[in-house]
């Protein structure tokens, strides 16, 4: 992919117009089918990879009649790109000429993704020819393929172009295709072309808002995957409506292959250790589209519902992204983000503090007026819906660390949203914790009649997620320190920690389901937050577990995490199960990945006090480590930790003052 274009097909190579098969543009299919054969017979595919996150290649053999034995003289190699360009190469190893009669079967439906997910995508389009190629229309669009060299025959019935194929002995011959979508309008522009798709690196892909991170580590699993999930997220980059400059990251691919708040705030939060590039982009782009006015909904940032499990009511992912923009402000801030683009940014933060306090309804913000007396916690949906224990862990993150940002910059209000904290620490441990003969657990969410729910997923690792503060301090949390260590037990106990990584929900709870959605499939995401949590909290055994569950699942994706899979025991013959609807590449799984490495490091930084501290896990749990190129106060900055879990800083920006 490279975002808004994608290709998918298997690993055979062929486009076989089956299931999700096919070469998109902004979320239509612009062609389904595209079926090569070569003598008579599809070549037999030996190898099909990625070779970066927008191109693949596929090699194959082709036999013919001469053959000489079991040896193939015939190969071929198909470089499909993002972009929409496919390229088809010939090889021989043949003595003597070789013809070779070659077709390619293409066609297309046009469809709309959202229709091809519920299987409603409609019939094959008739094709008509179109200069050295094809053309389909439907719906106001037209599908354009045009080959170079041109075909010596076209079959527009049948979706079909020929070539007859000379290969001299030890020759090889390209064929070149490419797929553009045309939008039909009114008038003189009618049929004119619609965007050019990215080209691979270079072209209209945005470059990479973030540092060239890279990690040499004894475990060589751990190099591949962040690599591997950097290069996801570049290919998941998105232009933002407001100013072309402005990138974000799509939720993933296919089904969310653009704006998604939440997830483009949590990718550009755990990528901050690379530089504040994506976070200000990020930022600058969701401030744009925040609500505006003087209403109950005024500062909030919109998003959709989404499932929360069987038995809550969907979530709203508009509440966690209003939550989690002041906290990704504030912690770039200690990154290195300039004065002048947080000043610029700090309205937009002050609004979702606003809503905060609003949604809450329990006290006063600087110039907004009483609101109305409620509950003290954040609903979620709100207003009226339940209140969720992550919710509760980001609004009291949002809270402190916004308060940490007022101060810094000056602004009014900082100690009423830490009096709001502390009313919330108070009431949550009062109010939020389901008692037990094995230490009691912290319920999934509180009803707006005080009915606690108790069941325990991956969703309590929020509370582990405390933000930065100054001086490499992490804010204080919702639990007190006995409470933390129970779920730290809990996160790090069999029923959760499958040996892959985090499940959903407890494997004894019921509605337990390994490939449900929030009820037990492991989610890359949270189980990253659960290791940098508990890392942070000293708990390194249970934060050493989750991060090899996760690289050797790693391992069995090819270093291309989905956002979840099953959350079945892990045995020692198995192997993790993707989840049929997960995206793959997700930006939460691919940043989730970076986040658990580089949470490892432990790299606290505080900026505007000119100072860093490096506090790695001392387990050091996949031995050394040397991480190059990340990024502090816009500056290179290397660190090396050793066997024994020491930090060694071996590159920072002049005038940073190192501590352990």
């Amino acid at each position: 992919m490279a975002l808004p274009a994608l290709a998918i097909s298997s690993e055979q190579g062929q486009l076989t117009g089956q299931g999700t098969d096919g070469f998109y543009r902004a979320g239509r299919r612009v062609l389904s089918r595209c079926q090569l054969s070569a003598g008579g017979s599809e070549p037999v595919v030996v190898q099909g990879r990625l070779v970066a996150s927008d191109r693949a290649r596929f090699i194959g053999t082709v036999r013919t009649a001469v053959d000489r034995g079991p040896d193939p003289e015939i190969r071929v190699e198909r470089l499909r790109c993002a972009d929409g360009v496919e390229r088809i190469t010939f090889h021989s190893s043949a003595p003597r000429r070789v013809r070779l009669p070659v077709e390619l079967r293409l066609g297309t439906d046009l469809a709309e993704l959202g229709a091809i997910a519920v299987g409603v995508a409609g019939p094959e389009l008739p094709a008509s020819v179109h200069g050295s190629g094809l053309r389909w229309s439907a719906a106001g669009a037209h599908a354009v393929i045009a080959a170079s060299p041109a075909p010596s025959d076209v079959m527009a019935s049948a979706g079909l172009l020929c070539w007859e194929v000379d290969l001299p002995p030890g020759g090889q011959h390209t064929i070149e295709v490419r797929v553009r979508l045309e939008y039909a309008t009114s008038g003189a522009h009618a049929g004119r072309p619609g965007p050019p798709l990215p080209a691979a690196r270079g072209g209209e892909q945005p470059p990479r808002p973030w540092s060239a991170a890279r990690l040499q580590c004894d475990d060589p699993r751990a190099d591949a995957l962040l690599a591997a999930g950097l290069d996801d997220l570049h290919g998941l980059l998105m232009r933002g409506p407001g100013a072309p400059t402005d990138t974000y990251v799509a939720g993933g691919v296919p089904w969310r292959c653009g704006l998604s708040p939440a997830e483009a705030l949590w990718a550009a939060r755990m990528l901050l250790p690379l530089g504040t590039r994506l976070a200000a982009n990020t930022l600058r782009t969701l401030a744009h589209v925040q609500l505006t006015g003087s209403g109950a909904d005024s500062g909030r940032i919109p998003g959709a519902l989404r499932d929360a499990g069987p038995y809550a009511p969907p979530s709203c992912t508009g509440v966690e992204a209003t939550l989690l923009f002041p906290t990704v402000l504030a912690e770039a801030r200690r990154w290195g983000l300039s004065e002048r683009e947080t000043e610029q940014l700090l309205p937009a933060a002050e609004g979702c503090l606003r809503w905060l306090r609003t949604a809450a309804g329990d006290g006063d913000m600087p110039g907004d007026g009483a609101v109305s007396e409620g509950s003290g916690y954040v609903p979620d949906p709100a207003p009226g819906g339940p209140y969720r224990c992550a919710t509760q862990a980001h609004a009291h993150r949002a809270a402190l660390l916004g308060a940490d940002l007022f101060d810094a910059c000056g602004r009014p209000g900082a100690p009423e949203l830490r009096e709001w904290a502390a009313g919330l620490r108070t009431r949550f441990r009062e109010e939020f914790w389901v008692e037990s003969r094995s230490g009691g657990s912290p319920a999934a969410l509180r009803t707006p009649g005080g009915r606690l729910l108790p069941h325990f997923g991956s969703a309590a690792a929020h509370l582990l997620d405390t933000g930065l503060l100054g001086g490499g301090r992490t804010a204080v949390g919702l639990l007190d320190p006995a409470r933390t260590e129970r779920l730290a037990r809990l996160l790090g106990s069999p029923a959760m920690d499958s040996g892959w990584g985090l499940r959903g929900l407890g494997a004894m709870e019921s509605g337990y389901n390994p490939f449900g959605h929030r009820s037990g499939a492991v989610r890359v995401h949270e189980t990253a937050v659960a290791v940098a949590g508990l890392a942070a909290a000293g708990h390194e055994k249970e934060a050493a577990s989750l991060v090899r569950g996760l690289l050797d699942a790693a391992q069995s994706f090819a270093y291309r995490l989905p956002e979840m899979y099953a959350g079945e025991q892990r045995t020692r013959d198995g192997a993790p199960v993707p989840h049929p609807a997960a995206c793959r590449p997700a930006a939460v799984a691919a940043a989730g990945a970076v986040h658990a490495l580089t949470a490892l490091a432990g790299v606290r930084p505080d900026v505007p006090a000119g100072t860093v501290a490096v506090r790695p896990v001392g387990s050091a749990p996949l031995g050394a480590m040397q991480f190059t190129g990340l990024s502090v106060a816009g500056q290179p900055f290397a660190v090396r930790i050793s066997r024994l879990g020491l930090g060694l800083v071996e590159e920072a920006a002049n005038g940073l003052q190192l501590g352990a």
